[in-house]
């Protein structure tokens, strides 16, 4: 799911170099970890398998900080996984149309006549975000409701009230509408709910002990707390997991999710033919995969965010490596820690940051604040401060820090933010890509 401005921008992550390699620096992994986790600049756990066998894990940070209360997270330790459940999803529905009880061309009509063009939009369009359906979290009521449970017929409803953003097949555009409403279909054509079907269709099957459709976060399960920083590890507000479903509901463990994609990519869980289709790219879009190259290789996989937490798998099928890390505190961004670790598992050139801190006072700040909106994209971003720290917050979204690296620039995850307050505008980079907004008058 997607409630931050990191998410309202699609990431085509471009990773930088790659040689392949039999051995690696794992001390120098650790280290880099040890970095992270010493300067406060993210929480989380990675995993990394090769021919299907682990060959690193590691884990940073908290799952819990209550005041004087911190529990250490561990390799086992559990976290939201947001987006990435769309590959669970998907897998689910090939698996549906491969034992011929739906297929590509099925209308959402079928299952829901009363959303906006459901007779013409097809599971197939649903699949790859080419169904022109509004994507829900965008809209500023999102954050009313998103912590209270929400049943399907009310979640309908809401789509229904929602104008379609393009006609179904004319272009791409990510939208978790999409995949809240596969969840459902999955639930019709079963007769089971989408937590019993994916147990009995992939986690039962491949021996995911810690894979599951999420509650309420659980410390006792060895459940993760998601956290914003803010001087210090601030939790964040937890959505109510009946809300994302199929498009975001999962809770698992990188080594969970390593083990996932190998057996996709491995044909345990779907046939080959059914894989070549998932993972063919139209307008940049496969049916819950994403190309993502590192250098001349080529990898596939999906990111996720919900709340605070933050995640990112990857496989490469030449190589047979699998990679994932979850995150549950993010200043580093989780783009940034990846090309860190395959750079250090492919023996390339890393420079281990050394996250050094600027501290600007509360009048340094004042020549950023204020609203900001770009001709580029319809969101509006307002710049605040409280004390010595600089937020940011796009409409109807929750406020998120930024942090100060000199020169007016401020970083936040993957998001860097460029002010030029002589001119009144800030570029927002992301992914490569830079979005200009201006002040307001």
């Amino acid at each position: 799911m997607i409630q931050k401005i990191a998410y309202f921008f699609l990431l085509f992550l471009i990773l930088q170099g790659c040689t392949h390699a039999q051995t690696f620096d794992n001390a120098k992994l650790d280290s880099f970890f040890v970095a992270l986790n010493t300067h406060d600049q993210n929480m989380g756990s990675i995993a990394i398998s090769a021919n299907g066998v682990l060959v690193y894990q590691n884990a940073i940070g908290y799952s819990q900080v209550n005041k004087d209360l911190k529990t250490p997270a561990t390799i086992e330790t559990k976290y939201r996984i947001g987006s990435i459940s769309k590959m669970f999803t998907a897998t689910m529905i090939f698996q549906l149309i491969n034992e011929g009880k739906l297929s590509f061309e099925t209308p959402l009509g079928s299952y829901f006549p009363q959303l906006p063009n459901a007779g013409k939009i097809t599971i197939g369009e649903m699949l790859n975000h080419r169904s022109g359906l509004h994507n829900f979290t965008n809209d500023s009521l999102y954050t009313t409701y998103m912590a209270v449970p929400k049943s399907e017929a009310e979640m309908i409803a809401i789509f229904a009230r929602q104008k379609p953003d393009f006609e179904p097949d004319a272009k791409a555009e990510y939208s978790n509408t999409n995949f809240v409403l596969l969840g459902y279909i999955i639930e019709k054509l079963t007769g089971k709910t989408y937590a019993e079907e994916l147990k009995k269709r992939v986690t039962s099957k491949i021996g995911l002990a810690d894979t599951y459709y999420g509650t309420k976060a659980n410390p006792a399960k060895n459940e993760a707390y998601s956290y914003n920083y803010t001087g210090q590890w601030t939790q964040m507000p937890e959505t109510d997991m009946s809300i994302p479903g199929g498009a975001g509901a999962i809770v698992s463990t990188p080594a969970d999710l390593v083990k996932f994609i190998d057996a996709l990519f491995a044909g345990k869980l779907i046939s080959q033919a059914s894989l070549e289709v998932m993972k063919t790219m139209k307008d940049n879009y496969g049916m819950a995969m994403f190309t993502i190259p590192f250098n001349d290789k080529k990898g596939f996989g999906h990111a996720g965010g919900i709340d605070g937490f933050s995640s990112l798998l990857i496989y490469f099928p030449q190589e047979k490596l699998a990679i994932a890390y979850t995150s549950n505190g993010v200043r580093y961004s989780t783009n940034d820690v990846i090309i860190g670790a395959l750079s250090i598992y492919f023996n390339r050139p890393f420079t281990i940051p050394e996250f050094r801190t600027i501290t600007l006072s509360t009048t340094d700040l004042d020549k950023y604040i204020g609203k900001y909106s770009s001709t580029q994209v319809s969101l509006k971003v307002a710049i605040t401060k409280n004390n010595t720290m600089l937020f940011a917050q796009a409409t109807g979204q929750s406020a998120f820090p930024l942090e100060a690296k000199g020169d007016n620039k401020f970083v936040y995850a993957d998001i860097t933010l460029q002010f030029d307050p002589a001119k009144n505008n800030f570029s927002l980079i992301q992914g490569g890509v830079t979005y200009l907004f201006t002040k307001a008058n």
